[in-house]
């Protein structure tokens, strides 16, 4: 039996985001279409006993479960300092650039390889968007990527362009992207949950970690400067770093109280519905590597605004409003004029509509597991 060992460490995290979403929808996907002859492990930092039980349950047909001895942030560090290999050998994947990193014999055991993930290159273009360690950290196991990784996925043919320019790793660079969860779908009782969640009639919705790369700021602000008849703001997503204060920016910004509202964190069923209800979705990111949170809008046919962030571009493919981030000056007010063609024009709703349900249907997790499973094959 040839294993496929998974680092799925991040789907317990703290703030799992959108790496921890990738992580577990990508592993089960590996599950369930692992060759013949062949099995999925998983990898995880020393934690409580419920978050062992939780991916068991999460990723069923997992073969095993290795356990390590060190927590969270010690096996990051360990990592970084190319400490602390994994037992044996054999095919590794990470869904991230967390990964035991060192020199292996690939030449003389073809099943002795690492393959890691590098979701964007925030870390160099906007490093004042991430904390101090955040940057060290992902530019160092990059570096470490590029010594020892036998292959590097990335989401986007934007960010492998972009990495290229940064590393060279030759040809090493395969672009896989990411899809939307089977579990992404209007639940039966999409009605309770709505009334549950205080869902308004009419709404714009934002989904996404609260930090300054989301560009939650701007988002806030441009309800001040628009047309678009007092919609409310409803914000998804777990609190991030930096101090993102939803209450006081838009106090500042002479917003009505309770014109914007955070919802936090929401199961896939929650979410399911707060897309599929929304007037419009705005995805105002200064800087993406896929932009997932926008194909999952698509895919409710939710009409979508969003920034010119190279990668958003790519993936949305002309299936959205695009609003340009140059002129940061303005760029509220760019995002305020496209939120209002949005929610004042049925027609071009009904036009975002049916493009947006159409593009989603491009991206499919069984595809991108398929897909990695022949990357380790041809390594």
């Amino acid at each position: 039996m040839t294993t496929l060992r998974v680092i799925v460490d991040q789907i317990v995290s703290p703030t799992p985001g959108g790496i921890g979403r990738y992580a577990e929808e990508l592993t089960r996907e590996l599950i369930n279409t692992a060759p013949a002859g062949c099995d999925v492990a998983g990898v995880v930092s020393a934690s409580p006993e419920p978050d062992y039980e939780r991916l068991r349950m999460l990723l069923p047909g997992m073969s095993d479960l290795f356990k390590s001895t060190l927590a969270r942030r010690e096996l990051s560090l360990a990592w970084q300092h190319g400490f602390t290999r994994l037992p044996g050998s054999g095919m590794v994947h990470a869904p991230s650039l967390l990964a035991p990193l060192s020199k292996h014999d690939r030449l003389n055991n073809e099943s002795s390889q690492t393959i890691v993930t590098i979701h964007d290159v925030v870390p160099w273009t906007h490093p004042e968007t991430l904390t101090r360690h955040g940057v060290t950290w992902h530019k160092a196991m990059a570096k470490r990527a590029q010594a020892y990784a036998d292959a590097v996925v990335v989401d986007t043919h934007t960010v492998a362009a972009q990495l290229g320019e940064i590393l060279d790793f030759g040809d090493r660079i395969r672009v896989i992207s990411a899809a939307i969860s089977p579990k992404m779908q209007t639940p039966v009782d999409a009605d309770t949950r709505a009334e549950r969640l205080k869902l308004p009639e009419r709404y714009i919705l934002s989904v996404g970690t609260l930090e300054p790369r989301k560009g939650i700021t701007h988002l806030i602000e441009s309800l001040a400067c628009g047309d678009d008849s007092g919609l409310p703001l409803l914000i998804v997503g777990p609190a991030g770093w930096g101090n993102v204060d939803v209450d006081s920016i838009a106090k500042a910004a002479g917003l009505a109280e309770g014109r914007v509202r955070t919802l936090g964190y929401l199961d896939d069923a929650d979410l399911a519905v707060a897309l599929d209800r929304a007037t419009v979705f705005v995805f105002p990111s200064l800087a993406e590597g896929f932009g997932l949170p926008v194909i999952e809008a698509f895919h409710f046919g939710t009409p979508v605004v969003h920034s010119d962030a190279p990668a958003l571009v790519e993936v949305a493919a002309g299936a959205g409003v695009v609003v340009a981030i140059d002129g940061p000056e303005n760029y509220s007010q760019r995002l305020a004029t496209a939120i209002t063609s949005v929610v004042t024009d049925p027609v071009l709703a009904e036009r975002l509509r049916f493009s947006g349900i159409d593009r989603s249907k491009t991206f499919s997790w069984t595809d991108s597991a398929e897909k990695v499973w022949q990357l380790h094959a041809d390594l």
